[in-house]
């Protein structure tokens, strides 16, 4: 009789660990939420398997640090145990009862939860009576809450990668918006001058889906053209807000009548507003003159562009300016280059992420090897296309580190 009774319980709790493992199958595939996940697995253990005590550590892999996502029938020992010595490092299923540690000797045992071959949680079980006759349920249903964490954990975390997975599309959607508006403030190629007097091509490569890079060109009257590059510190979209306020500044400056030491001025004045010192902005600024047959510029910390007149095989590099944007309240001094252009001209303007390219060898893509592409007869279109094709920039090589941006302008005066 004893045995018939013995075996009826065994099926019956049987059947209730079968049942209650359909049962959080079918929440988790409910797609019910973490909260909701860990009542039920509350529940099973405490309520309907005498769990006294139940404490999960899990590592959040988002703010990446082990916290404590269930503390039920616990007490204060919880804050006298130490995480890091005391329970990480566990790999199977221990017995606390000869720990050193007197908090952690009130837990019974610890069961490690593994993903993907690296620690998910640890669970700690403990009885509240020590006292009470009979197995101890922690070590009766032992295996079976094995079995129900493992389960209830891996849901756990695959709930916060379906999430993450949701944020990252929302995000990715966000910055291709993002992108699209801000291509909007560059230049289209069509809208660049290409004539018998001057000839415009540019290049633009964002390191993310946007990035901190600029350029512009500007019919300021029948006889002159205003044009630009620049560069924020930094990448991203804090670079991209604060070149977008630039742009809009930059626009309102650079008219028929503006001066460009003025202009430096007035834009520095924004970017500290803008930017409160956090981060500054190089840039090379120019002014064409087809009359006067002039050039007119200033390099504010930027890469110095390259010139290259191609009858006279002249080369220089544009270095006359001043300081950053950005960089102090007031800037001090100011330097204008004035240039006659009076012979086939190349200008090759360039942001420092071409520069900082380095190739499998180790080696920097530097000035030298812009000198290679640009000091010849072709036209700057073509140079620019050698760069590219040289560098593999429109592969997306993994060489680049940051946005790169080219203008190049030929003049035929």
């Amino acid at each position: 009789m004893k045995t018939s009774q013995a075996k009826i319980k065994r099926l019956k709790l049987f059947s209730f660990k079968l049942n209650s493992l359909l049962s959080i199958t079918k929440a988790i595939n409910a797609n019910l939420s973490t909260e909701e996940l860990l009542k039920r697995y509350e529940a099973i253990l405490r309520e309907d398997l005498n769990i006294g005590k139940v404490l999960i550590y899990k590592y959040n892999y988002d703010s990446e640090r082990w916290e404590i996502i269930l503390d039920a029938g616990c007490g204060s020992e919880v804050e006298d145990i130490d995480l890091k010595n005391d329970v990480i490092g566990y790999e199977e299923i221990t017995f606390l009862t000869a720990s050193p540690n007197p908090s952690l000797r009130s837990f019974d045992n610890v069961i490690p939860v593994f993903h993907n071959n690296e620690p998910l949680a640890y669970v700690l079980i403990g009885d509240i009576d020590e006292e009470a006759k009979g197995v101890s349920p922690t070590i009766k249903h032992l295996h079976f809450i094995q079995t129900l964490s493992n389960i209830i954990m891996v849901a756990i975390e695959n709930i916060r990668l379906y999430n993450e997975s949701l944020r990252q599309e929302a995000l990715r959607k966000e910055l291709e918006l993002a992108s699209q508006m801000q291509s909007m403030l560059i230049p289209e190629e069509k809208s660049l001058p290409h004539n018998d007097q001057i000839y415009v091509t540019t290049f633009y490569k964002p390191h993310f889906e946007i990035g901190g890079d600029y350029y512009d060109f500007i019919r300021l009257n029948e006889d002159e053209d205003g044009f630009c590059i620049a560069d924020v510190s930094g990448k991203g979209i804090s670079a991209a807000l604060l070149m977008s306020n630039f742009q809009a500044n930059l626009r309102a400056l650079f008219t028929t009548n503006s001066d460009l030491e003025d202009i430096i001025h007035r834009l520095n004045e924004r970017v500290m507003a803008s930017a409160k010192g956090e981060k500054f902005i190089t840039m090379f600024i120019a002014k064409y003159n087809y009359k006067k047959k002039t050039l007119e510029y200033i390099t504010s910390a930027h890469n110095p562009p390259l010139m290259y007149k191609t009858d006279s095989e002249e080369l220089s590099f544009l270095k006359s300016g001043c300081l950053g944007l950005g960089m102090l309240d007031e800037i001090p001094k100011i330097e204008k280059g004035v240039l006659y252009i009076d012979e086939r001209t190349k200008l090759f303007c360039y942001t420092d992420g071409l520069v900082e390219m380095i190739d499998e060898d180790g080696v920097n893509y530097d000035t030298e090897q812009i000198k290679s592409h640009v000091c010849n007869d072709d036209r700057i279109d073509q140079n620019i296309n050698d760069v590219i094709k040289a560098q593999g920039l429109e592969e997306g090589s993994k060489a680049i580190f940051d946005d790169i941006s080219i203008i190049g302008i030929e003049f035929t005066p």
